[in-house]
């Protein structure tokens, strides 16, 4: 990993050049909030954000997407349908994503590789050059980052950007980000000033973020395997509204659904794939009719263990990062870092 230097008067000049070639997104502010969106001039960007009402996970997978297009064979063909992929493999930029979610980009990676493959995740993720920011102070009220472990990122990201006052220092952790920023920008080599700059920077910003959990991140999955059975569940069921804020939020869920969509006149269509939320009522339903989670507390229990026990057990990672986003849209104050400081305090003997 190389360490270069951007001044801050020379990143328009970075951002417009990056834009001539690729589409370049990143935090803007909207309404009094902070969104990922197109940014096609420097003045739009908003490195300094606090954190963003959707992660930048909805480049990588859209809310909606078209898998395949098909159609009816043509009179001089055999008998049948044929299908069309359609790939999404436009040269994109995610330009100042946090390290809650460069975390949260690289599980998704782990789990669109793991297994049957999924093709049109990973051709747009092969198309798209990360760009990190380190946060220097908490961006929310309800992150919690320090908790997860995701304060900090040492991989799956392109370039690094850490804010020194008057410039940038820039990470580079892949030959793909080495060639863009000598190709877009003025980034020089950092010296010795610049490094004992850096250090101190870093230093410095670990006193601001509280730990807010009650116990070791690490041990949340040996939490979760105590309390399947816990009287907890039943109270944020009671809660709970159903209304999947949570899921759709979320940087790390990848639940989806899959449905055709036919033209009017039956010749043509498109099989489309849509997010999904595992606190709607119909999730777990299948076709006979039996709903396998048909309680608000079983789906409950369900994010919460994703979250804490099943995705560790499968990527050894957790499942949350800590952005805090859920807390932030529950409308009854479903938090994650209350739940397992609940469960903490219920189980720890």
């Amino acid at each position: 990993m190389t360490l270069k230097i951007i001044d801050k008067g020379a990143m328009a000049g970075f951002v417009s050049s990056l834009a001539q070639q690729y589409e370049v997104v990143g935090p803007r502010a909207k309404q009094g909030q902070f969104v990922f969106d197109s940014i096609t001039d420097y003045t739009q960007l908003r490195l300094d954000y606090t954190t963003t009402i959707l992660p930048p996970k909805k480049y990588l997978l859209p809310q909606e997407e078209v898998l395949f297009t098909f159609g009816r064979r043509s009179a001089s063909e055999s008998e049948g349908l044929s299908a069309t992929p359609a790939f999404d493999t436009r040269a994109r930029v995610i330009l100042g994503a946090h390290t809650c979610d460069i975390h949260a980009m690289s599980l998704l990676d782990a789990v669109f590789a793991t297994g049957q493959r999924d093709e049109h995740y990973l051709k747009r993720r092969a198309a798209t050059v990360i760009i990190g920011i380190e946060c220097l102070q908490p961006c929310d009220e309800h992150s919690f980052c320090k908790s997860m472990g995701t304060l900090t990122a040492e991989k799956g990201f392109d370039l690094h950007l850490i804010d020194l006052g008057e410039a940038y220092a820039v990470e580079t952790a892949t030959a793909a980000g080495e060639t863009l920023l000598s190709v877009h920008s003025a980034a020089r080599p950092a010296d010795q000033a610049d490094v004992a700059l850096l250090n101190q920077v870093l230093s410095e910003k670990w006193p601001r973020f509280p730990y807010k959990l009650d116990f070791d991140g690490a041990e949340l999955p040996n939490l979760m395997a105590l309390s399947y059975k816990d009287p907890l569940w039943d109270e944020l069921g009671q809660r709970c509204l159903a209304c999947s804020s949570c899921n759709l939020v979320c940087p790390t869920c990848y639940c989806f659904n899959v449905a055709d969509r036919i033209a009017l006149d039956g010749k043509t269509g498109e099989r489309i794939r849509l997010w999904d939320s595992c606190q709607l009522d119909e999730f777990a339903r299948v076709a006979t009719g039996e709903n396998f989670r048909h309680k608000r507390s079983q789906r409950q229990r369900h994010r919460f263990f994703r979250k804490g026990k099943y995705i560790p057990d499968m990527h050894s990672e957790l499942g949350c990062v800590g952005c805090g986003r859920c807390a932030r849209a529950c409308l009854v104050d479903i938090t994650p870092v209350g739940v397992w400081n609940a469960l903490y305090k219920a189980h720890a003997s």
